[in-house]
């Protein structure tokens, strides 16, 4: 396999998930093919930046959206400032590269009282998923756990007594986030319902289906997208959203930013800082309300 050194080092070295390396090797593997079909002899090692430049515009042209090519892009620049690395190359062909330019997306939160009326809404029902389900929402509403992190949650991975949750992010990153009493308390009732579940395949694993097996991610996405569908009617309703709501409650609630950076386990400033527009509108709100100058 011509990428293994390469994907090897985004693995190994990189900490990259497998899913964003089989996604990186499926570009550079669609860039060789374009390379060979268009410029005969030339290959993804030897290529100059108006090479690549016909294949940006190929991909536009093809109706593919500017965010969707410059993930690409940054795949292959990955892939080059590898083989600078290792001495393949002299010159990074993409060196002096810009991104095309993408329209940036609000994200609507949900807001406090939707929330809410989610999880009064569960608290009707005692069976295993319905528990299993309200667990899920408070933590992801709790926390601002990712999707796939609360996925891999493994068993010991809460901790009842120090009241603490031990998440596994990004590029292995460990973080630990405090739980609230509500969520210890939703937390305990859910391994009494798990513990009593016929059979257990996945015993290392903390949130599991019906039957005993780790839940994945289409189905948290469901449970998510089902019961906010009943109490909101934003267009978006996803585990994303309600790790936005988490973001943006606290901030408008004047939690710190580095604070909240790192409950989220974001790297930089930069990341947290896409949820402060919505704490601003709140700030303006107090301050057309209070401030003697504004108009009543």
């Amino acid at each position: 396999m011509p990428f293994k050194p390469f994907t090897d080092y985004l693995l190994l070295e990189k900490n990259y998930s497998v899913l964003t390396v089989k996604a990186y090797q499926k570009d550079l593997e669609v860039f060789s093919e374009f390379i060979k079909n268009e410029f005969g002899d030339a290959t993804i090692n030897h290529v100059n930046y108006a090479q690549i430049r016909n294949w940006i515009v190929q991909l536009v042209e093809s109706g593919m959206s500017n965010q969707s090519v410059n993930r690409k892009i940054s795949a292959l620049s990955t892939y080059y400032k590898f083989l600078l690395k290792v001495g393949d190359i002299q010159v990074n062909p993409l060196a002096k590269h810009k991104a095309l330019k993408t329209s940036k997306k609000v994200q609507v939160p949900f807001s406090e009282r939707e929330v809410k009326t989610v999880l009064d809404d569960i608290c009707l029902g005692n069976d295993f998923e319905s528990v299993r389900n309200k667990f899920i929402i408070e933590l992801f509403y709790s926390t601002g756990i990712r999707r796939i992190e609360l996925v891999n949650l493994k068993l010991d991975s809460i901790d009842l007594k120090t009241k603490t949750l031990k998440v596994l992010g990004k590029r292995n990153k460990e973080r630990i986030v405090p739980l609230i009493n509500t969520v210890v308390q939703t937390a305990i009732l859910y391994l009494e319902k798990r513990n009593g579940l016929e059979s257990i395949l996945d015993k290392e694993m903390l949130f599991l289906t019906q039957k005993g097996v780790k839940i994945y991610e289409t189905l948290v996405y469901r449970i998510i997208n089902g019961y906010f569908s009943s109490a909101s009617s934003k267009v978006k309703k996803s585990p994303h959203i309600l790790r936005h709501s988490f973001a943006t409650h606290l901030l408008n609630q004047g939690a710190d930013l580095n604070a909240v950076k790192e409950l989220l386990g974001h790297s930089s400033l930069a990341s947290t800082q896409v949820y402060t527009h919505n704490s601003i509108a709140e700030l303006k709100k107090v301050h057309v309300k209070a401030h003697p100058r504004s108009k009543k």
